[in-house]
Parts: C-alpha cells; sequence; structure tokens
C-alpha cells in the first residue's frame, strides 16, 4: 500500500487524513478488528495468508484507514487508488467491506447516527433518548415549473437557482 497510517507524524496530518486523533483511530481500530473477526471469522491477516493474491491491504488498520482516509477528503475512487497504490475496483469493494465492518461496530456501541426511521412513532421514540439532532439537508436544482402553485412548492428565495426543497 502507497500510503498507509504508520507514515503520520502528528495529530495535525491524523486528523488531517482521518478526522481523527491517533488515540482515537487506535481505539477505534480495537474495535474494527474485533467486529473484522465477527463478521467474517478469522483476521484480515489469517485471510491473507490463505489468499493466492498479494494485497495492498495488509491488516485491518490499513482498512480502516483506507476507509476513514476516503471519507475525510471526498476525492474520486480512481484517485483514491492511485494514491493507495490499487485498482479502483479493489479500492471499491475494500473500501464498502471497511463501511460494513465500521457501521457494525459502531451499531454495537451505540454511536452509529440513525440515517432512517420507518415511521414518525419511531422518530418521536428516538428523540426522547436523543433531545439533540443533527440535518445533513442538501438543496438540488430543479427545472421551474410551468404551474404557478407548483412553483411556490420549488421556491427557496434564491437569485437564479431552484432547488428542491427535501
Amino acid at each position: 500500500m502507497k500510503t498507509r497510517h504508520t507514515e503520520l507524524r502528528n495529530e495535525r496530518q491524523w486528523k488531517s487524513a482521518t478526522g481523527l486523533s491517533q488515540a482515537k483511530f487506535e481505539y477505534l481500530s480495537n474495535l474494527f478488528k474485533q467486529e473484522y473477526k465477527n463478521l467474517f471469522g478469522r483476521s484480515k491477516e489469517e485471510n491473507l495468508a490463505e489468499s493466492p493474491k498479494p494485497s495492498q491491504i495488509e491488516t485491518e488498520e490499513d482498512l480502516l484507514f483506507l476507509l476513514l482516509f476516503s471519507l475525510k477528503t471526498g476525492m474520486t475512487e480512481d484517485v483514491l487508488g492511485l494514491i493507495f497504490g490499487i485498482e479502483r475496483s479493489t479500492f471499491s469493494k475494500n473500501r464498502a467491506i471497511a463501511l460494513r465492518v465500521l457501521s457494525s461496530a459502531l451499531l454495537k456501541i451505540n454511536v452509529m447516527p440513525m440515517r432512517e426511521f420507518a415511521s414518525i412513532e419511531e422518530f418521536e421514540k428516538h428523540l426522547e433518548a436523543h433531545p439533540e439532532i443533527i440535518i445533513d439537508g442538501t438543496e438540488h436544482r430543479v427545472q421551474r415549473p410551468e404551474n404557478q402553485e407548483a412553483q411556490k412548492e420549488c421556491y427557496s428565495g434564491k437569485k437564479n437557482v431552484i432547488p428542491l426543497k427535501r
């Protein structure tokens, strides 16, 4: 793997590359290792020992770093593959595995954010336990409707941009 977490030298680099301090990365890495073994029945090293092909991602720490770096930087998979020295498709597969493991680990320690609610009742029940929420809303541009009533639904008050309110 071209870029590795072992190359990070100070807290500033840790936070800029992963969004976490080194201590928090190590804590999360231990949870990640345990969850990887729970989900796949063996460690990354054991998987590599039986694999006929060599891998650039040798440890769970490498896999977690790959995921956190990609989430923090927002680069395309082609560029991230270049940075990590792997093909885009391989990067994509490994990122999906890492996301599955991380999500499962965060659910187990009860810190995974809620992304969807099945009903209003479920949302209200969640609010009882968590009085503060963060909503990450995004406006999307849409073609302005010709119907006057439909235009009111889409109007945001911004000049020359007609976003879809979500």
